[in-house]
């Protein structure tokens, strides 16, 4: 097929020009003396995008999985018990991931399309009068759901018990396109990675740590040599690291903050709301549900779609890529075959959602999905064209040069 395929996946996301050129440059020394002064305030900025003054970040080559190990593995004890809720395939993984280190994880277990139970959470660590929850699990954003859980709630209920476990919070597909607020949610580790919010290829763990999860790695006896928070700690502080970093995608990341930061990320987030309100219109329009039980857990970064029965979206997803040339996400483990989704984060605008749209309900169509035609397409055109004025309220610096 001629022309660009269009990549609507929740990750990885479009990549900015500005970054592909950032990135494609000549390798370069990692242990230039001048690599301090761009490392250092690389390091700064990435704490804003966190919303944090005191945590410390760390860059890791290395998926967002990576960024999980390295959370429990520099903080926690073999046999130490972590609370963690299972509603999606990558709360699952992280479980899966701590139970594979020796951990104690007290699991509880959700419907897939809702997510962390705020009471259920709040009794449990009520029960735990003697502390043995070592830890918090969140995820922030479930990917395979399109699930939005309420991190400041989850800090409230440890405040509201006295309890003193960490917070850790998986924020991959949150940071960096929806509202993170590291310090004012009580947050002790947040990881998230570079494909998704931040524009950039896989490869990049990029991690935010509390002084208090510091203070923890004192303690802290699980295995562990590549992700030693000590060890990036000692190299950090002077701007180098313990090993080889893929400079060319560090190099990609202080172009995707500054992108970030000049936006705003008041407006970054806003700008997540709108486009993924518009994608919510087309599918009401088309007469189908979402994953998401309630409009209190919609994601603005990624839609997960049920079909009805007897359509599977496997064969959907293929007639999508081979017949009109877009990806859109597959439904995983207990979704497979029943939901596919829509990621709407990252470099995007109404226009390229509208692809994603038209390409969706005209492979629904031919796969004899009963939606009518244009009707998707239609509901987000009316709402992008209507809202405009009410999001350049919002969104002050998208009219700044008219």
């Amino acid at each position: 097929m001629q022309g660009t395929k269009g990549l609507f996946v929740p990750g990885p996301t479009n990549i900015p020009h500005a970054i592909r050129q950032a990135i494609d440059v000549p390798m370069e020394d990692h242990r230039a003396p001048d690599l301090p002064a761009f490392i250092l305030p690389l390091f700064a900025d990435l704490k804003k995008i966190f919303k944090t003054q005191s945590a410390q970040v760390f860059v890791f080559p290395s998926s967002g999985t990576g960024g999980w190990e390295a959370a429990i593995t520099n903080t926690l004890v073999p046999g130490d018990k972590v609370l963690a809720a299972r509603f999606g395939q990558f709360s699952h993984l992280w479980i899966d991931l701590c139970q594979r280190h020796g951990l104690d994880v007290e699991i509880v277990d959700v419907d897939w399309g809702e997510g962390v139970p705020l009471d259920q959470y709040a009794d449990r660590l009520k029960a735990d009068t003697t502390h043995k929850i070592k830890a918090v699990l969140v995820c922030h954003n479930e990917t395979a759901t399109g699930v939005t859980s309420d991190v400041a709630g989850v800090r409230q209920a440890l405040n509201d018990t006295g309890h003193p476990a960490l917070l850790f919070v998986d924020g991959v597909s949150s940071i960096a396109s929806i509202d993170f607020r590291m310090d004012e949610w009580g947050v002790d580790i947040a990881v998230s990675g570079s494909q998704k919010g931040f524009m950039l290829p896989g490869g990049l763990a990029i991690l935010c740590v509390s002084q208090k999860a510091l203070e923890a790695t004192k303690q802290a006896e699980l295995a562990r040599c590549y992700f030693d928070f000590k060890d990036m700690i000692a190299t950090n502080k002077d701007g180098y690291f313990p090993y080889t970093p893929p400079m060319n995608l560090i190099r990609g990341l202080r172009v995707s903050v500054d992108r970030l930061l000049d936006e705003g990320l008041e407006n970054v987030f806003a700008r997540h709301h709108f486009l993924a309100t518009g994608v919510r219109k087309a599918i009401d329009a088309w007469g189908l549900k979402l994953c998401a039980a309630d409009p209190k857990w919609h994601s603005d970064t990624v839609s997960a779609i049920c079909l009805p029965d007897g359509f599977d979206s496997g064969e959907l997803l293929k007639r999508a890529y081979y017949r009109y040339g877009i990806s859109l996400g597959a439904g995983l483990s207990k979704v497979a075959g029943r939901v596919f989704r829509i990621g709407h984060l990252g470099d995007l605008n109404e226009m390229m959602l509208m692809m994603a749209l038209a390409g969706a309900e005209m492979s629904m169509r031919d796969l004899g999905v009963p939606v009518e035609a244009g009707s998707g397409v239609a509901a987000a055109e009316e709402y992008y064209r209507s809202a405009e004025n009410g999001y350049k309220d919002m969104v002050p610096m998208l009219i700044a040069a008219e």
